[in-house]
């Protein structure tokens, strides 16, 4: 009995195990039915966080919570689609980039900016700041930006380059003229200057003027005058001259320094004169010898006579020469006696006697000494206006 006891509880036992194992065997297979449950419940969602993408699946009902989730603060300035209070719903893609600051430097106005884009170039796009090919950018358009990078822009401003009298029209970023001729590529001589000064502040519609200066040497012949010598010679008749030697012209280098300011001349200093050839004087012979009138006084001398019309006149009259139309120097002897007259009536040379004033010679003529006219020579101005106009009678001579 004992025996069939024992039998009974070994077969109570293994009952009752038999219960437990089958009672725990529905409590997992009725987990597992609810774990997979929850599981399929979730929404499958695509993240791509600073351009790195993944997978996750996700209970969450909005884009807050999922970055929420996933420890993610979104500032103000940062790049989120779609919009945080989306709802999540399956297959739904959800792009965040992060902004950085960036110092962004536009001619010398520095600013701090949040971006988010990738490159400086975009930069100046995301920011509106318009970039030319004639701006100055550091560093390069196709940098990448990093955090707390520093991005500069000078903007350029066109101005007026005139350099040796050339003028143009170019794009500078420099502030002073020395830097702007550098980027100009211009390079001065030794005497060249610039206006205004080099340390001088440039804008836009400045004007900066280089003037090219040399310095040249021209050499320039010039003929030397001879001095004219006058020599007495008493073999000749008093007012009579007569050249002994002709005389010759000298020559002459004159070497000048000359400036030159674009081209163009604007002074001229003169250096050394060197002698070519020397001039040779001339010479002239003056007469000294007097002129003694000899003329007849006997009245079987007189051919004809008649009455004149008569004015007086000097040596040194006005358009008068000082020399008779028979080559008589009247300044040289003031004590000759000689008529001007008109030689269709008194040829050159007659001999006469004037009423009043003497013997003399026909030896002159003159534009208003026309017909029965004539003029008598007197060297002193005083002895003319005496005489004044007058009717006299003449004696032609034989």
């Amino acid at each position: 009995m004992l025996k069939n006891m024992k039998k009974l509880f070994s077969e109570s036992k293994h009952k009752k195990r038999l219960i437990v194992s089958i009672s725990s065997f529905i409590v997992l297979v009725g987990a597992g039915t609810g774990y997979a449950t929850y599981e399929t419940t979730k929404d499958t969602v695509t993240l791509s966080l600073n351009g790195n993408e993944q997978v996750i699946r996700t209970h969450a009902n909005t884009v807050a919570e999922v970055l929420q989730d996933l420890e993610i603060d979104v500032s103000k300035h940062d790049e989120l689609s779609p919009s945080m209070d989306t709802a999540i719903k399956d297959n739904l893609k959800v792009t965040w980039q992060e902004a950085i600051p960036v110092e962004l430097v536009v001619d010398n106005q520095p600013q701090k900016v949040w971006t988010t884009v990738k490159t400086v170039g975009d930069l100046f796009k995301d920011t509106k700041v318009e970039i030319t090919e004639h701006d100055k950018v550091n560093p390069s358009l196709d940098t990448k930006l990093k955090e707390d990078m520093k991005v500069e822009v000078e903007k350029a401003f066109q101005l007026t380059l005139n350099d040796g009298g050339t003028e143009s029209k170019v794009w500078s970023t420099s502030t002073t003229v020395a830097d702007f001729l550098k980027g100009q590529n211009v390079t001065l001589n030794e005497l060249d200057r610039v206006e205004p000064g080099m340390e001088a502040q440039i804008t836009a519609n400045s004007v900066v003027n280089v003037v090219r200066v040399e310095k040249v040497t021209d050499v320039v012949e010039e003929s030397v005058a001879f001095a004219v010598v006058k020599k007495k010679d008493n073999s000749l008749d008093k007012g009579k001259q007569k050249v002994v030697n002709p005389g010759q012209d000298g020559k002459v280098a004159k070497h000048y320094e000359v400036v030159l300011e674009n081209g163009k001349e604007v002074s001229r200093d003169l250096i050394k004169t060197e002698t070519l050839q020397d001039s040779k004087d001339k010479v002239v012979a003056v007469g000294t010898r007097e002129i003694v009138q000899q003329v007849s006084r006997g009245k079987a001398n007189v051919s004809k006579e008649f009455y004149v019309s008569s004015t007086a006149y000097t040596a040194y009259c006005s358009g008068c020469s000082g020399t008779t139309a028979t080559g008589i120097n009247l300044r040289s002897n003031p004590n000759v006696k000689v008529i001007a007259v008109d030689p269709s009536v008194i040829p050159l040379g007659t001999k006469v006697y004037v009423e009043g004033y003497g013997y003399a010679v026909a030896a002159d003529k003159g534009t208003d000494i026309k017909g029965y006219k004539i003029d008598v020579f007197f060297s002193e101005k005083s002895q003319a206006f005496r005489w004044g106009q007058r009717k006299v009678k003449i004696q032609i001579l034989n």
